[in-house]
């Protein structure tokens, strides 16, 4: 019989699943002392010169040490990728995987021009700091305050929170009982409170609210103007679909209460549900990056 954890991991959705499986086993693996965090961040000249291309993904996969800190980055992970792919992206495992690629890739093409040498990070406590002689030159993310990220998990989260806020606008949401807003407001509500918490300007969630966003507009909204004549810029490859056409054709379930269920929230978002939005059946953090 079936332990109840490991009725809730099958019952998660194949690409958050996924996701969160390599998460967690990053940080065990770091936590084992079997890989180092040196050698999965974010290093543009360590990338390109010596041909270490698995930082490219393993960047997204480290989330620190198991802490509150992890956990409340996983919460807000795995909560609104998986509302997002048994929602809005119900059957469509592939519109999924595509999301989260050019996801990753935007906020990679941010920081191309970070230049980040070994010698300029120094880790202490499994978290990064960064030493003095180091330059931010990305023309994109010089426009933004704070220190250069090395891991990106927690913008690509931000983002997968920002489209699925967008997609339900009429959900309400109370936010550890102080107040309550509308979904769209659930980025911004977000990034205050990270603001509280961090010293630091949270650059990575600002850079994930502008990932967010920019899908958003290429799938949700410019399709439907007239100009546009209904072409989808950002449409899944074909070869992205042919990937996953027999899991979306034999794995495709209707979820329970896809919407928001009104008693499945906690810590960051508990939601109330307007009678208007409650038959609504097709819809659809660190806040910040690990210290850096």
């Amino acid at each position: 019989m079936a332990m109840p954890i490991e009725e809730w991991y099958y019952e998660v959705p194949l690409i958050t699943r996924t996701y969160m499986t390599a998460a967690v086993a990053t940080s065990l693996l770091v936590y084992l002392g079997i890989i180092s965090p040196y050698q999965l961040y974010f290093n543009y000249d360590l990338i390109v010169h010596r041909h270490q291309y698995w930082r490219l993904v393993t960047n997204f996969l480290y989330f620190g040490t198991f802490s509150l800190e992890f956990l409340f980055h996983m919460f807000f992970l795995v909560r609104h990728s998986r509302m997002l792919e048994e929602g809005s992206f119900r059957g469509k495992t592939a519109d999924f995987f595509w999301l989260l690629i050019f996801a990753a890739t935007a906020t990679l093409v941010s920081l191309t021009d970070h230049i980040m040498s070994q010698s300029a990070i120094v880790f202490i406590s499994s978290n990064v700091k960064f030493a003095d002689n180091l330059q931010l030159l990305s023309p994109i993310a010089s426009l933004l305050p704070g220190p250069p990220m090395t891991f990106l998990g927690s913008p690509l989260a931000f983002t997968l929170v920002y489209i699925w806020s967008r997609r339900n606008p009429w959900i309400r949401l109370n936010f550890l009982g102080l107040f309550v807003f509308s979904a769209p407001f659930l980025p911004w509500v977000l990034l205050g409170f990270s603001l509280l918490l961090n010293s630091g300007f949270p650059t990575g969630d600002l850079m994930g609210i502008a990932v967010g966003h920019i899908y958003y507009f290429f799938e949700d909204v410019w399709p439907n103007e007239r100009q546009s004549g209904g072409v989808r810029i950002l449409k899944t490859p074909a070869f992205i679909t042919r990937l996953f056409e027999t899991s979306d054709d034999v794995n495709i379930r209707q979820p329970e209460n896809i919407g928001f269920p009104a008693d499945d929230v906690d810590t960051g978002a508990d939601n109330e549900q307007p009678e208007s939005a409650a038959n609504t059946t097709d819809v659809a953090p660190d806040v910040t990056a690990p210290a850096t």
